[in-house]
């Protein structure tokens, strides 16, 4: 049966993105709609590569255009990463979307999810970069597989290591291996500066990843006065002690009018050789504790011995190939995170609200 364009349109109004809320003609998805007679043509962008339900998108715009009578629906799907809408400070004008990392105490994998973040995002398709900010204990020198490895120069500008898909930058590369770097608050203000804005070249970017210091000092500070985050995401484990810091530091956040992304639960619990689950620090804290500040909660990550390897070896692509159920748990992190970006990047600009 032969249809007509504008009654395709109307169809694809009646589509909603299932975590924005809005018909997909709204939210201007829906970049070109062809018509043959029974046959129709529909290609949809998405607002990220890394969109966790494509595959529903997709589905419900053929459904809605067979609907109306079209012999034969095709649609082609793409992605465009799109940042925070409105006015932005320009610092780093070639990044969209500025995500912050962070953790209330130490220990909890705060790092390691920083650099699963990266890798998946870019594995979807997305163009990332990230920045090691723990710039008291640099650990993405070893986790990246870049230790002894020094970045290269152009001009007085640092050009960040490329490597597993990512544009990288730490100062693990600049410093002795093994040197302890001692910092007051201003120092540590400055070099975390210098890093960030002034002294690195970043590419074009969809995603930068910032892997800060744990705590709530003078690092998170600065990165929330120099630039507009798109939102942090706050990593913890799931036994109380560590909630009651990962709480503090959503706060922080907050305070500071930094969007809060979600809460990442790593160390979830132990897979045993024989399949077995064992809640060794507990599990599901972590939700809880994101029901109850009303942010979101962007999944677990299980103790696996290949995560623990692949960290110690640089090789973090690694996570994503070998053992499905790790794989697909950090899948399922890095898809909640992009759909929250999303999210974020289509609500109004306006102040965020301070908690305390």
């Amino acid at each position: 049966m032969a249809v007509t364009r504008e009654q395709v349109m109307a169809a694809l109004r009646t589509v909603q993105d299932p975590e924005i809320f809005k018909d997909i003609v709204t939210l201007n998805m829906v970049k070109d709609v062809r018509v043959d007679g029974g046959r129709v043509d529909v290609t949809v962008e998405l607002t990220t590569p890394a969109c966790p339900l494509k595959e529903v998108i997709e589905r419900d715009v053929q459904a809605a255009v067979a609907r109306i009578g079209a012999g034969q629906v095709n649609v082609h799907i793409t992605a465009n990463t799109r940042g925070p809408a409105g006015p932005r400070k320009d610092v780093l004008p070639q990044v969209k979307n500025v995500v912050a990392v962070g953790a209330g105490k130490g220990g909890v994998g705060k790092s390691t999810i920083a650099v699963n973040l990266a890798v998946g995002l870019n594995r979807c398709g997305a163009k990332v970069g990230l920045m090691d900010g723990d710039i008291y204990g640099p650990s993405m020198p070893t986790m990246l597989g870049i230790r002894g490895q020094t970045p290269n120069v152009r001009g007085a500008k640092i050009i960040p290591h490329f490597v597993h898909g990512i544009h990288a930058i730490t100062i693990g590369s600049l410093v002795e291996q093994e040197k302890p770097l001692i910092w007051r608050g201003p120092m540590a203000h400055g070099a975390f500066k210098q890093l960030l804005l002034d002294n690195t070249e970043w590419p074009e970017l969809d995603y930068l990843i910032v892997d800060l210091p744990p705590g709530t000092g003078d690092v998170p500070l600065t990165l929330c006065q120099l630039l507009p985050l798109t939102g942090a995401v706050v990593v913890a484990t799931p036994q109380q002690v560590a909630l009651d810091d990962a709480i503090r530091a959503v706060r922080m956040f907050q305070l500071l009018g930094a969007p809060v992304l979600g809460i990442v639960e790593n160390m979830s619990y132990f897979v045993g050789p024989d399949g077995g689950e064992h809640d060794i620090f507990g599990r599901g804290g972590a939700e809880q504790a994101a029901q109850r500040l009303g942010v979101p909660y962007l999944g677990a990550v299980p103790m696996f011995t290949e995560l623990r390897v692949n960290s110690d070896a640089g090789t973090p692509e690694k996570n994503f190939q070998a053992n499905p159920k790790l794989a697909a748990a950090l899948n399922a992190v890095v898809g909640n995170l992009a759909g929250e970006v999303s999210k974020r990047n289509m609500r109004p600009v306006g102040p965020e609200l301070n908690v305390v």
